[in-house]
Order: structure tokens, then C-alpha cells, then sequence
């Protein structure tokens, strides 16, 4: 139905804007065989297809055109000049597969030569950034139909360029590459692109009027990139696990496209294929850079409001969808903007009071998101805390060896923390949830959350029942003597079990609970721990 809806409108030039792995390049590999003319029949593919019963005039726009397909998604590279080889290697593959046009006597002996030059990789920069220009002027001869050109992901190669320090450059020829195919070029037909961000400040697009922009905000197409709702339904009663819907949900539901339920669709996938044991199946197929640099230039007031949104929490913030990189650095509050359009954030309402931007509440959409949170903000923690140190610690927590788990803690301590950073029970709390950060492969880590009768300081959820689930309560005081500090740990234990810390757990069938109760003191610690089954 993408394709009824965009023959419908017609724009020339569509852009949509989704993040990894929510089905874009299947989308546009999908309109590259509708649209494109071959010599196999590929209606074949469409007669079981929606599209198919809409009738013969959606139909005759099947195998009309002849297209130029490019995507720029493995252009992860160090520096420029590898990036600048490899586009010109995808570019030359795509004259490579309309080789019809070396033999064309429609074709003058000048665009040969280049055609030529492309193909020996002689092609200076200036020819290959008029690439696209130039190939859809020769279909266009040779067809006598101007073709259709799909780039997608074509910010990849200006995203990887922000975090390796060539952005510049790859704005800079990227404008030229796509300027010369999509701005005010008589041989064109429509245009395809897809991204994460509209990359529309730069002047990428400059003077493309033509040009209509589907972000994840916009209602149209909004149900075409991803899973809905039935669509996940409909895929649990064929795996006959309809009564694992609701874990589902919570795992990788909570997005939104316009005005559409989305679910993450790799992760679905991905969790039908693990036997319906969740994972954190999207946090591995990509980097997570943007997130990084987020967090590495925010301010105190934006940690404290992640933090927040750990705890389920929610917020009203200014999102402006064309958002661009380097104003990561350069405005703080932009981060919000990123985390929402390469979707860290789901919109819980959204409005448009003034100008492109909008107003929105936001939040963690799922717990699968909350446990990459998680993650790389934990990870903040890798350079302070000696891996060594941290295995030790954990192996003690593992284990429940509890005079194990003080000494190191103390020793730990000692040797790494200053007494102006040892001040409140806030950084004793952040630095176990560090520690405890290299067993999430295993666990679900939460912080500050709801549970039994109060808030819990830590709960580490074992995503197999099979193993103990972990619940630690913090407690701290100033210049505590041995018999207080022991006190203070007796209280936090006690703690865990008057609120009933224990009932998530053991309402997810987890049938051995380690509970801690740990004090500290400045560079001192005391530990008290249980066995609840």
C-alpha cells in the first residue's frame, strides 16, 4: 500500500526518515522491482500482493521505468578518502548494471568516453559528484522515459563523517551528488531517498522544492516502516504464542510513526527466532555513537532528565525534525531532537504550535530501549572503574561472598575514589550500577524504580528465570563509625523486604532472589545480604 499511496500523491522527490532497521532499504528495494523495467516479468512478485487488487491503473506503473538504485548504508568509514572510494565503487556498480547503455545508439560518443572514464575509475571528482545527473540523462535517451532514482540511507556517509571528522567534505560533495539528480533535473521521474536525519539545514537539499519530507512525526506512510499492532498479533498466533503479546509490548512496542502504533520490527524477529526469550536484539545491529556523543556533551539538568526517563518518568520538549549533526556540540538542547528522530525517545503526544517544529512529551519507548539507556550510560563508568576490580565485585555479587564483596569494594575504594568524590548515597548508587553494568548480557539492569511499596535502588532482572535475580539497597552516611556503617546495611536489608522489593521478580517466576543491604562511609563499606526463594 506504500506504493498506492505514493502513486496517489506523487510527489517527485519523497524523503522518508526512520531509524535502523525499521525496513527501509526492503522498502526501497520493493519500489526499485515494482517500478523498474526488466527483462524477467517481475509483476510475478506483486499478483498475490494489495497492490495487485487495486486495480489496472496501479498496475500499469509495474516494470515502467528504468532506475537507478544506490545505498549508502556500509560507508562507515575512518577517514574521507576510503568513504570517497567506496561511493565511487557503488556508483560505478550501478553503471556496471545498466550496461545497455555501451552499446546504445542513442548514445553520443562523448558520454560514452564517460562512461568509460566511470567504469576504469578515472573519473575525477567533479564527474563522479554529476553521477546521477549524468546516468539518468543517458536512461533517459536510451528509454526515451526519465528514470526513477533510490538512494537510500543517504546520510550514512555524513553521519559517519560528524564522528570520524570529515563531515565537511562529505557535506560537501554529497550536496553536489545529490543536487545534480534531484534539483530541477529534466530527466527525472521521482525520487526516493531514506535516512535517519533530514540533513535539510546544510543546504543539502538547497533549492529542492520538489522535495516532500515524511518524518516520524507525519501521518502519511506512517504505517508502512515497521510492525503494527495486528501485524505482531497475526505473527504470534502463527508461532502459537499469542499469550507472549504482552511481554512483546513491553519489550519492543512504544513507538510511534504519525499517528500509528509501531513495533520494532527486527527485534520481533529477532525474538521469535530466540525460542521468545527477549533480548536486546536492536542495541547490536548498529552503532551507537549518536547516543555516546549525546552523553558526553550534556549538561547536568539534560543527565538528570535521562535519568529520569530510567525511571519512566516523561517530559514536555522543543523537537525540531531537521536536526543536524554538528549541533550536538553547539546546542545542548538539540539532544532531545536527536534521541527522538533516531528513536531513543518515543513522541507520547506531539503539537506544532509554531513554524516545522513541534512541542513534545516524551519518554523510553519500551524496555528493550531502556536497557540500551542503560548501557552506554553505565558505560560512562568503563574509565573509572578497572575492569578487573569490576569483575571481582561482580563475581562477589554473583556469588553472595559477602566478606569478598566488602574487601573489594573497600579496596576499590581506596585506590580509585577521592573523599571530595565519596559525598552522598547519589554516587555510591551510580558507581554500583557501573559495576553491575558488564552483567547486562545476562540482566535487565533497572534503576529507581516503583516496585512492592516503594523504589527500589537496583534490581537486576535475569532475562532467563533460571537464574537469581539481584535486588541492592544503598545506604550512606558521614563519618560512621564500624557500628553504625553495620547498622546502616542492616537497615537497607531490612528495607528491601518490609516494601516487598521482590514482587516484580517473583511475579516473572524467578524463584532465587540475592538481596543486599550495602553502607558506605567515605572510602568504607558493610554489606549484609540474604537468600530470598
Amino acid at each position: 500500500m506504500l506504493i498506492r499511496d505514493f502513486i496517489d500523491e506523487r510527489p517527485q522527490v519523497s524523503l522518508f526518515t526512520r531509524p535502523r532497521r525499521f525496513g527501509k532499504t526492503l522498502n526501497m528495494d520493493m519500489l526499485r522491482v515494482f517500478f523498474e523495467r526488466s527483462e524477467e516479468d517481475t509483476s510475478t512478485y506483486f499478483w498475490d500482493k494489495k497492490i495487485w487488487e487495486c486495480g489496472k491503473e496501479y498496475q500499469e506503473y509495474q516494470g515502467k521505468y528504468p532506475v537507478i538504485y544506490v545505498t549508502f548504508k556500509d560507508v562507515k568509514c575512518e577517514d574521507w578518502e576510503t568513504a570517497y572510494d567506496l561511493i565511487y565503487k557503488l556508483l560505478k556498480n550501478e553503471f556496471e548494471r545498466h550496461s545497455e547503455l555501451f552499446t546504445s545508439d542513442k548514445i553520443s560518443s562523448y558520454e560514452k568516453k564517460y562512461l568509460t572514464s566511470m567504469m576504469n575509475g578515472e573519473a575525477n571528482e567533479n564527474d563522479v559528484a554529476f553521477a546521477f545527473l549524468n546516468l539518468s540523462r543517458m536512461l533517459h535517451t536510451h528509454y526515451n522515459v526519465a528514470p526513477i532514482i533510490i538512494i537510500d540511507e543517504y546520510d550514512t556517509p555524513i553521519q559517519q563523517g560528524h564522528v570520524r571528522g570529515y563531515y565537511d567534505k562529505a557535506i560537501d560533495f554529497m550536496r553536489a551528488l545529490f543536487s545534480g539528480g534531484l534539483k530541477d533535473n529534466p530527466h527525472l521521474s521521482y525520487g526516493f531517498l531514506t535516512g535517519i536525519l533530514r540533513v535539510v539545514k546544510e543546504s543539502i537539499f538547497s533549492g529542492l522544492n520538489n522535495l516532500k519530507i515524511n518524518s516520524i512525526l507525519d501521518n502519511r506512510y506512517s504505517e508502512y516502516f515497521g510492525f503494527t499492532p495486528e501485524e505482531v498479533q497475526e505473527m504470534a498466533e502463527y508461532y502459537e504464542s499469542s499469550e507472549k503479546y504482552e511481554e512483546i509490548c513491553q519489550w519492543y512496542d512504544g513507538y510511534r510513526f504519525g499517528k500509528t502504533e509501531i513495533f520494532n520490527p527486527w527485534s520481533v524477529i529477532g525474538y521469535f527466532n530466540n525460542e521468545c526469550i527477549p533480548r536486546a536484539f536492536w542495541q547490536s545491529t548498529g552503532s551507537n555513537d549518536i547516543i555516546s556523543e549525546v552523553l558526553n556533551n550534556a549538561t547536568m539538568e539534560t543527565y538528570e532528565k535521562l535519568e529520569s526517563l530510567m525511571q519512566g518518568k516523561s517530559f514536555v520538549t522543543h523537537i525540531d525534525t531537521g536536526v543536524i549533526y554538528p549541533q550536538i556540540q553547539n546546542n545542548p538542547s538539540s539532544v532531545y531532537s536527536f534521541l527522538l528522530v533516531t528513536w531513543y525517545l518515543k513522541a507520547v503526544t506531539n503539537e506544532q504550535p509554531f513554524g516545522g517544529d513541534y512541542m513534545c512529551e516524551v519518554a523510553l519507548p519500551n524496555r528493550e530501549i531502556s536497557y540500551v539507556y542503560s548501557k552506554e550510560i553505565l558505560s560512562r563508568f568503563e574509565n573509572v572503574i578497572p575492569p578487573a576490580a569490576a569483575i571481582a565485585i561482580q563475581e562477589a555479587i554473583y556469588t553472595m561472598d559477602i566478606p569478598k564483596l566488602q574487601n573489594k569494594l573497600e579496596t576499590f575504594l581506596l585506590k580509585t575514589i577521592s573523599f571530595h568524590d565519596a559525598t552522598n548515597e547519589t554516587f555510591y548508587h551510580g558507581l554500583i550500577l557501573g559495576l553491575c553494568a558488564m552483567l547486562d548480557n545476562q540482566y535487565h539492569i533497572t534503576s529507581n524504580r516503583e516496585a512492592g511499596n516503594g523504589r527500589f535502588d537496583i534490581q537486576m532482572l535475569p532475562l532467563d528465570v533460571k537464574l537469581p535475580g539481584i535486588l541492592i539497597e544503598l545506604k550512606a552516611g558521614k563519618d560512621c563509625t564500624e557500628g553504625q556503617l553495620d547498622e546502616l546495611a542492616e537497615t537497607a536489608l531490612k528495607q528491601i523486604n518490609d516494601r516487598q522489593y521482590h514482587v516484580e521478580m517473583s511475579a516473572r517466576g524467578v524463584k532465587e532472589i540475592l538481596q543486599y543491604g550495602i553502607a558506605f562511609s567515605g572510602k568504607s563499606a558493610c554489606v549484609r545480604a540474604e537468600i530470598k526463594m
